[in-house]
């Protein structure tokens, strides 16, 4: 080959690619190939951008002059299949043309037939209008034959004349954007992305199938609100882009990945310390996204655009396929790009986490390291991307996050949870539960933990956490226990006798009984519950294991898992309480002061519990179990039940059956320090009660009560007010209250409804007794005679004068009563009292 060239070249421009100014004389090609002469180039400023990158690029010495020849072969070359595809898509086009024009003629046809029509309408009314008289009938009738017969024919084939025509235009218009489609996927698959990309447009093709593509996506949106029975044309399209896609997708994430490679990506892991991996300022790491410039840079960020624009698509899609189906599950897949990113570094820390079955810790540590020192850049550098594509409902910063947890909860579930599972199956076995119960409650620490540390990235951020069940899944490890609801039992079970065993020393303990509580109570209040120390520890477990369980992301979980937990402790509790209390009534049936201690202790701790449960029960956190718990079935069943209370109305509670043993055991036992006291009372009494002829006896003015009475009174005012030191006041409340009613009603049944007659000495006597009675109780009570209404108004009756009772015997007794504010008494009653009073003259 020889050469007479006479080349100069320029400087090197900002590019980095060269100048050509001419290229005189002849090149001579020989060794069998075809001579070309060129006299002369043509100036610099008349070739294309293409044509001057490809001379560049392949022509940069004399010595590349030696591979002309193959230069050559492969334009002719790709010449050929140029010219090839161009007659294919003349075909193409031809074909489309004709089935367009052949649809135009029948079209036509069709409105030359319309407007025929309409001229023979027109003419008929002006010839009906033109009539005579005679003629009026037969123009009448014609004309009605017109409106009610050949004009809705006529419109109905105008309808579907533009029916099709719009059907015909909107199926050629789908079909030229499917074959753009489908030719900007087959120019993606025939070329091959470099690592250096200035002579790629691999990235720029693929937009452009992503843009027909969602022109497309619109068009059928329309098609579907607008021609729903068009559903066979929005089905072909359908396939057809779901072959595209098939071919797009796989090769953009196969190219993404060949990118990340190429970048380095993922980063060395080793360098990583786990010593350090919670401290505040992260190890240096060897960062590829902080080696990213110029074109490389421009390069990722192009098709991690691309991977979010075929993803936005994808939703957009599946949105108007899946219409009014669930669209949430459909919806809701994580960010490609993001788990491109993760994956690499899910399956490179799988090495270390091999070694590290037994130090879980260490697997923790790396993982949240990794997930803080990338947070940031991701967030900063991915995001815009994610806003520019119109991803709509995506955060890098959440992406990155759920995707880092995603990958450890996945390893939790396969590798190490089935070894602990299995250890505690050995230990049961064996009789030794304890040595897999520590490594079992220190993994679910760590799991909290770093469920804990994760949250706290979302919130430095401003981004909070939505807490709804599947957004939480996917920042919270703990969502192994979503898919194995049997290892969430197994966890309950070691957490309830972890409590159980650490509660236990203190309920047999009789000096945490007899300690009171002292310090800020746990519920808003200044009442004094002179409530045991053991409800501390109670309470304290109680609460240790509602912690436990919320970072469950999902309240059913939640839910199951105090039930198993929770729940039981309650229970065990207050079986405790049950049985101190039966115990002190079977030793000694209350008779005695320590008995009625250990009564009242058990009834304020019972009372301190509750209100405590009660109040914590108004948080949000169990209010969401509230709501969780009433389903539709147990709504339904709450519905057709009659017992219902009206006032509190249907409670659906997740601790509103313990809590309510609680109140009905306290209930219970203040009835029965109640019950006691009345009967120690009443054994007191009898005597004097049965003496009837004490109310006619004169009576000594020096002696104010009755020394039969004075016994009973001093058992009365002993044991209340030993009650009314150990228990608080609110239950106390009720135990006076009862007393006084059953105080009352003992003393009138005995009293004034025997056949016992009263003089006015009598009369005396009983009001200075129940003077003395009412004075017990005035350590309680302001007004305490309105706590006796029956023996007040019966001693109001026999004070009354003997005209007015005379008047009451004789006269209409109910109006006789109430004008005399006697309420308490039946007229049987009020009569039999008035009948006992004795009159002396």
């Amino acid at each position: 080959m020889e050469y007479n060239c006479n080349c100069k070249k320029s400087n090197k421009n900002v590019e980095g690619q060269w100048n050509i100014n001419h290229l005189d004389s002849r090149i001579l090609i020989h060794d069998g190939l075809t001579m070309a002469s060129i006299d002369r180039l043509p100036e610099l400023s008349h070739l294309s951008p293409s044509l001057l990158s490809f001379l560049e690029s392949n022509f940069r010495s004399r010595d590349d002059l030696l591979n002309a020849s193959h230069h050559v072969a492969e334009l002719q070359t790709h010449c050929s299949d140029l010219d090839r595809r161009l007659a294919d898509l003349n075909r193409t086009l031809q074909s489309s043309v004709i089935s367009y024009a052949s649809h135009s003629e029948r079209i036509g046809e069709l409105l030359d037939g319309v407007e025929f029509r309409l001229a023979e309408i027109r003419a008929s009314n002006f010839g009906s209008g033109s009539s005579t008289d005679g003629g009026e009938g037969q123009g009448f009738g014609r004309e009605k034959q017109i409106l009610g017969e050949e004009l809705p024919a006529l419109a109905k084939e105008v309808a579907r004349v533009e029916t099709v025509r719009a059907y015909a235009e909107t199926a050629l218009k789908l079909d030229t954007l499917v074959g753009d489609i489908e030719d900007a996927v087959s120019s993606t698959m025939t070329g091959n992305l470099r690592k250096i990309p200035p002579g790629s447009n691999s990235e720029e093709t693929r937009m452009l199938a992503i843009n027909a593509l969602k022109i497309t996506e619109d068009l059928l949106v329309s098609v579907t609100k607008s021609r729903p029975q068009w559903a066979c044309l929005v089905s072909a399209v359908d396939q057809r882009v779901d072959r595209a896609l098939a071919i797009l997708r796989p090769q953009a994430i196969a190219d993404y990945r060949s990118l990340l490679s190429s970048l380095g990506w993922p980063p060395p892991l080793t360098n990583l310390n786990s010593g350090n991996a919670n401290a505040g300022k992260s190890s240096e790491i060897l960062n590829p996204f902080f080696t990213m410039r110029g074109d490389v840079k421009k390069w990722y960020c192009g098709n991690f655009l691309a991977l979010c624009s075929l993803q936005q698509f994808q939703r957009r899609r599946k949105s108007r396929q899946l219409k009014g189906h669930n669209l949430k599950v459909a919806l809701s897949q994580p960010l490609w790009g993001i788990e491109e990113l993760v994956n690499p570094i899910s399956l490179a820390s799988q090495s270390h986490f091999v070694k590290w079955v037994d130090k879980p810790e260490f697997i923790f540590a790396l993982i949240y390291k990794v997930t803080r020192d990338f947070v940031d850049l991701v967030d900063e550098l991915l995001q815009p991307l994610v806003d520019e594509a119109r991803l709509v409902g995506y955060s890098c910063r959440e992406e990155w996050i759920s995707s880092m947890v995603t990958s450890i909860s996945t390893y939790l579930a396969k590798e190490i949870f089935p070894i602990y599972v299995g250890q505690l199956g050995d230990d049961s076995a064996t009789g030794v539960s304890s040595q897999a119960r520590t490594p079992w409650l220190h993994l679910v620490d760590l799991m909290i933990r770093f469920d804990k540390q994760v949250q706290s990235l979302l919130t430095q951020s401003g981004v909070l956490s939505v807490k709804e069940d599947e957004n939480a899944k996917k920042i919270s490890c703990l969502s192994v226990f979503c898919d194995r609801p049997d290892w969430l039992e197994l966890w309950a079970e070691l957490e309830l006798g972890d409590a159980l065993d650490k509660l236990r020393p203190q309920m047999e303990n009789e000096r945490s009984w007899k300690t009171k509580v002292h310090g800020a109570p746990l519920v808003s209040g200044s009442e004094d519950y002179k409530s045991p120390t053991v409800t501390s520890t109670f309470l304290r477990c109680f609460l240790a294991l509602i912690e436990r369980c919320r970072q469950l992301p999902s309240i059913s979980l939640r839910a199951r898992f105090i039930r198993l937990t929770a729940a039981p402790v309650l229970r065990a509790f207050l079986d405790c309480l049950l049985r101190r209390c039966q115990e002190a009534e079977g030793l000694t049936a209350l008779a005695d002061d320590d008995a009625l201690m250990k009564v009242a202790n058990s009834i304020n701790a019972a009372r301190y519990c509750e209100s405590v449960l009660r109040e914590w029960c108004e948080d949000v956190f169990f209010l969401e179990m509230d709501l969780d718990e009433g389903n539709e079935a147990k709504m339904e069943e709450e519905k057709n039940s009659l017992e219902i209370d009206t006032v509190k109305g249907p409670t659906h509670g997740i601790l509103d059956a313990e809590v309510s043993k609680l109140e009905e055991f306290r209930m219970e036992w203040v009835k029965k320090l109640s019950t006691v006291i009345l009967r120690a009372f009443d054994a007191q009494c009898r005597d004097y009660m049965k003496n009837r002829k004490q109310w006619q006896e004169k009576g000594n003015e020096a002696v104010t009560v009755s020394k039969s009475f004075v016994g009973a009174l001093d058992i009365l005012q002993g044991k209340t007010s030993k009650v009314g030191e150990c228990l608080n006041e609110i239950d106390f409340v009720s135990v006076w209250r009862s007393l006084a009613e059953g105080v009352d009603r003992m003393v009138f049944g005995g009293v004034l409804m025997t056949n016992a007659k009263f003089s006015d000495s009598g009369i005396e006597r009983l009001g200075g007794d129940l003077d003395v009675l009412f004075g017990v109780f005035a350590a309680w009570c302001l007004r305490p005679e309105g706590f006796f209404p029956k023996l007040t108004e019966g001693l109001k009756l026999l004070r009354m004068g003997e005209d007015q009772l005379k008047e009451f015997v004789d006269g209409g007794k109910d109006g006789w009563l109430k004008k005399n504010g006697i309420r308490h008494l039946s007229v049987t009653e009020a009569e039999k009292i008035a009948k006992s009073r004795v009159f002396h003259y």
